[in-house]
């Protein structure tokens, strides 16, 4: 077997029943810390879901870590600084170093929220991140 790990995360329907978080103080439900469950060195993601009306209840900034924000459903906000944007489905949100943010679920949202967060540090991409090795002549196999 080769260096991956397939893992299925159910669907999204399913995601406010994970319970988790990275300490035990931050555990609530509709989070669940994927890169605990999968060996990863340098990416780690969460899967999220917020029923309407609910939020975060807390700021936050990284030093080191940058965060990308993928919207899946539901309608929301995001705070980054001093700024409010909206967030749907199809909405990605990249935050930097050393900005403040927050989020929530709007109250009157159709459905409950539900969005991945990719967090990744350590040393910048090439400005062309292609290392792969293509070969054209290798059929796929199905």
């Amino acid at each position: 077997m080769g260096d991956y790990q397939v893992m299925d995360m159910g669907g999204l329907d399913e995601w406010r029943g994970y319970h988790g978080g990275f300490q035990s103080h931050t555990l609530r439900d509709g989070r669940r810390v994927v890169d605990h469950e999968l060996t990863m060195q340098y990416i780690g993601m969460t899967a999220n879901a917020f029923v309407p009306g609910e939020e975060a209840g807390y700021w936050h900034t990284h030093a080191e870590i940058e965060e990308l924000y993928v919207f899946l459903a539901g309608r929301g906000q995001m705070a980054l600084d001093d700024e409010i944007v909206d967030v749907g489905p199809g909405s990605v949100v990249r935050v930097g170093q050393g900005v403040w943010r927050t989020w929530r679920c709007v109250p009157d949202s159709a459905e409950p929220m539900r969005w991945l967060c990719i967090r990744a540090g350590g040393s910048e991409l090439p400005h062309l991140p292609d290392d792969a090795t293509r070969d054209e002549s290798r059929p796929s196999p199905w």
